[in-house]
């Protein structure tokens, strides 16, 4: 009996080490993938680190290759995190586009109706919309016609389509202004440049047929023309037309176009972020609140006398 039992003993103890041995093998292998995980994970931030560090330094170098002078930025009213579009401009504005910008570039997705409380109200654009001629039908004839604009029409196209424009352009063709300070790096500061850069072109450099000296061009002759010329038009509130007042009113007005939610999306913005840190310091007030008595409490073990 005392073989056998001391047999069984040896059994056990032999089993128990097995067993600590795998645990042990276990454990250095589940250390070892942590730290080869560790290790991956690493080596891909750096190597993300480092990218986003060499892009940025080659950033500078890739603008300084680029054919054209980059617009300063100047100080609009707008910029500001909590300043708001000046109306007064966006009205002027689109009366420079009106009678300048209109002649060649269109504004598809703007409607008389959205400068409603905007710049004007019902009653002036109702009438600015019957001055315009839109083409409508078919008729019961099956005619297209023409009639008075309405608030609900589109500004009208310059011209009918594509090759129409690049005919009378000398094959350029006038962008769509709807988006073009969102769609040009620089937005309004771009804009304004290209409409007050025009210059004679330097020593060195050739005149071109139908096309103009613009430094802020991609490759320095536009086909543009010059558009904007001191008292070229006249302001209905008295405003001096210079050259950089019309210039700043029109991208004012453009700004706008892109970007209709502007006022309203900052002062969403204001909101939010009152609500956000009022949550933050009730929820911060609130977590202290709860977890001072977890991490005060004193837990006392009291034997019982009778144990």
């Amino acid at each position: 009996m005392a073989y056998r039992f001391n047999r069984l003993r040896d059994i056990s103890n032999r089993l128990q080490d097995v067993v600590k041995m795998q645990s042990r093998l276990a454990a250095t292998a589940t250390e070892d993938g942590m730290k080869s995980n560790r290790s991956l994970w690493f080596a891909l931030g750096t190597l993300a680190a480092g990218g986003l560090a060499t892009g940025y330094l080659l950033q500078p170098n890739v603008k300084a290759a680029d054919l054209e002078l980059h617009p300063p930025h100047f100080p609009w009213v707008h910029k500001g995190p909590f300043s708001s579009l000046d109306h007064a401009a966006i009205r002027r504005g689109y009366e420079v586009y009106r009678q300048v910008c209109a002649a060649c570039h269109s504004m598809d997705q703007l409607a008389y109706r959205h400068l409603v409380n905007v710049a004007y109200t019902e009653d002036e654009m109702k009438a600015i919309a019957a001055d315009a001629q839109i083409e409508d039908g078919p008729d019961d004839d099956g005619n297209m016609f023409s009639r008075p604009g309405k608030l609900s029409d589109h500004f009208p196209k310059p011209y009918p389509n594509e090759q129409a424009a690049r005919a009378a352009n000398a094959g350029a063709y006038p962008p769509d202004l709807s988006l073009i300070t969102s769609a040009r790096h620089g937005g309004e500061d771009y804009v304004f440049s290209i409409l007050t850069g025009y210059e004679d072109p330097p020593g060195g450099c050739t005149e071109k047929e139908d096309l103009y000296f613009n430094p802020y061009f991609p490759g320095q002759y536009i086909a543009m023309a010059p558009a904007l010329y001191n008292d070229v038009m006249e302001y209905s509130d008295g405003t001096p037309a210079t050259i950089s007042q019309m210039a700043k009113d029109v991208c004012t007005f453009l700004k706008w176009a892109a970007e209709p939610e502007h006022d309203d999306r900052k002062r969403m913005g204001m909101k939010a972020l009152t609500l956000l840190g009022m949550l933050t310091f009730a929820s911060y007030y609130y977590k202290r609140h709860k977890w001072s008595v977890l991490k005060s409490r004193k837990i006392v073990y009291r034997p019982s006398p009778h144990s």
